[in-house]
């Protein structure tokens, strides 16, 4: 097993370690531990492209990993308050609707490749998630307006693009859903 996969499925075991973390109100060992996960994201897809060790196990378990990650921290948070319950809903909708459609779409020999929204949209949710950390451990002192307005930014921002990236993918694949 090469680098990059071995980086992947490091971050699905840091997973189960964030979560107890977090349910213990370790938050910042949550935020550490969150942190070096999506840093192998970052690391695990530059190391693959530039040595040529990009693989079939890659190319599912990187997004899977990716989703795994978030969507745990933002199960968590939706449980104490810090994530509406509703904004979960919206992004898990967008999930499955796109694997929906690359299941149908792989039937038929066909793939449908990430989108740069996509990918800006990860990239959101793995800065959002953090601050929300943040916001979580430092409620009872002086800066945490600030890094409450920051998470929140960062937060609307991921699920507009979540929202928008969706329908990318569905306008730009539509014929997926006349096979």
């Amino acid at each position: 097993m090469n680098l990059p996969n071995k980086l992947t499925i490091g971050r699905v075991i840091a997973v189960p370690f964030f979560i107890a973390c977090y349910m213990l109100e370790f938050y910042y060992v949550a935020f550490i531990l969150f942190i070096l996960a999506s840093f192998t994201d970052m690391l695990d897809g530059k190391i693959a492209r530039k040595n040529n060790l990009v693989t079939n196990f890659g190319k599912i378990m990187d997004p899977l990993a990716d989703k795994i990650l978030v969507y745990s921290a933002f199960c968590l948070m939706v449980e104490d308050g810090t994530v509406p319950g509703w904004m979960l809903i919206v992004i898990l909708a967008r999930e499955f609707t796109i694997a929906g459609m690359r299941t149908v779409a792989a039937s038929e020999g066909l793939v449908i490749a990430a989108a740069m929204s996509g990918k800006i949209k990860t990239v959101l949710q793995m800065i959002a998630v953090p601050l929300l950390l943040l916001t979580t451990a430092l409620a009872n002192t002086s800066v945490y307006s600030v890094f409450n307005v920051a998470a929140q930014v960062f937060l609307w921002a991921s699920l507009v693009m979540t929202v928008y990236s969706g329908f990318e993918y569905v306008l730009k694949n539509k014929s997926v859903f006349s096979l």
